[in-house]
């Protein structure tokens, strides 16, 4: 496979990361090394790795999967953005405020966003392609991604000064990049 094809391939695969890292860019008050690491590299592992556990599993759980995917990474976006809308809302209490790059809500993010990766991996099992390199170029890209748009919605989300409002506008990307996904598989 061509590397423009593999590139843009991990570029398409990488939106749904970088959209997502946005939002929790907004609703992080301070942005450090720590941060950007965890976050940049779950969801590029997550990314490369469903890639070949979906290429590893090739016709046999292809059949299992596609037919509530789409449901399992809606309702893993639907639920993190709409826990992201109620914190926001209970933004003076401190207690409420988590952190989008540690514990259970890094692994649902990394597994909501990393979920067509496994379905490309699936096909380049069907098309006998190599899934080494692409994985490793799939991974790389949303990982950096994944950074840049860490940061660039720190700087949204300073720069609006909106507080709230701004977790709030992130929540609802997540919810509706949920129902994007329900859309392009037909459900609206």
């Amino acid at each position: 496979m061509e590397l423009t094809t593999v590139l843009l391939i991990a570029l398409a695969l990488a939106v749904d990361a970088f959209a997502v890292a946005l939002a929790a860019g907004v609703s992080l008050p301070v942005i450090n090394f720590r941060h950007t690491f965890r976050l940049a590299w779950h969801f590029g592992l997550f990314q490369g790795g469903m890639n070949i556990i979906g290429w590893a599993a090739g016709l046999t759980v292809r059949s299992y999967i596609e037919n509530f995917d789409h449901w399992l990474a809606f309702g893993l976006l639907a639920f993190v953005g709409i826990r992201m809308i109620v914190e926001a809302l209970q933004a003076d209490d401190p207690v409420a405020k988590k952190d989008p790059t540690r514990g259970q809500t890094l692994v649902m993010l990394s597994v909501a966003t990393s979920i067509d990766a496994l379905a490309v991996g699936l096909s380049f099992s069907l098309l006998k392609i190599s899934i080494w390199q692409p994985a490793l170029i799939i991974g790389v890209v949303a990982a950096v991604l994944t950074a840049l748009g860490l940061h660039l919605g720190r700087m949204l989300g300073a720069a609006s000064k909106l507080g709230p409002l701004t977790e709030v506008i992130g929540g609802l990307v997540l919810v509706g990049l949920g129902l994007n996904i329900l859309y392009e598989h037909g459900i609206f």
